[in-house]
């Protein structure tokens, strides 16, 4: 290890939080730091050891070989008061065109959303689910058997629709391809929308 015990530590853990919910397996460690699996090993446990303390909030867990970062159950109480809470708390930018899509094109997989909206869309996933703006409506064909989303009773509530077929109609495209251009005139009318329905 050129690097001191504490940086890959940090290292570790910005990978663990980039992965999500997916985590990181044992192999992809010693492929992207480029380590031997026993340097890996040592330096998730001493990671683990860190979040063992009461002043600490996640903790780091392994499911089904994947490492991922969790919070601690003993929170449990104040994370279901947060997903429970006004869904009217304020959405990202991110969240918002993540929502949009999802209300247009549903049911829809992840990869279908990161391919309109050109980047990552895992965490805006993550807050439209934990708000019961979107939900998981079923599994696609194919390799993988990817989740599609859907839009959620709380959703058309929230918006005073009594279903999705009173969300405005979109102008028409040409062609399937979500061209930038496209794309922003696409958030923009849903803006627009939301504005709107509130």
């Amino acid at each position: 290890m050129s690097l001191g015990l504490i940086e890959w530590k940090a290292i570790v853990e910005a990978l663990l939080f980039a992965s999500g919910d997916e985590g990181l397996s044992l192999k992809q460690f010693t492929v992207v730091l480029e380590l031997e699996e026993q340097e890996v090993i040592d330096i998730l446990e001493e990671l683990s050891q860190s979040y063992k303390g009461n002043e600490r909030g996640i903790e780091l867990v392994v499911v089904a070989g994947q490492y991922q970062l969790t919070t601690k159950k003993d929170h449990a109480i104040y994370l279901k008061r947060l997903v429970e809470a006004p869904v009217n708390a304020s959405l990202s930018q991110a969240a918002l065109e993540t929502l949009a899509i999802v209300a247009y094109r549903q049911p829809i997989t992840r990869t279908e959303i990161e391919e309109i909206r050109g980047v990552k869309t895992e965490r805006p996933i993550q807050t439209l689910v934990a708000k019961i703006l979107i939900k998981e409506v079923g599994r696609a064909e194919g390799t993988g058997r990817a989740i599609l989303y859907g839009t959620t009773k709380e959703f058309l509530e929230y918006f005073g629709l009594k279903s999705i077929k009173e969300l405005p109609p979109l102008p028409d495209k040409e062609n399937e391809e979500y061209e930038q251009e496209e794309a922003d005139l696409f958030f923009e009318k849903f803006n627009e929308t939301l504005e709107e329905l509130k």
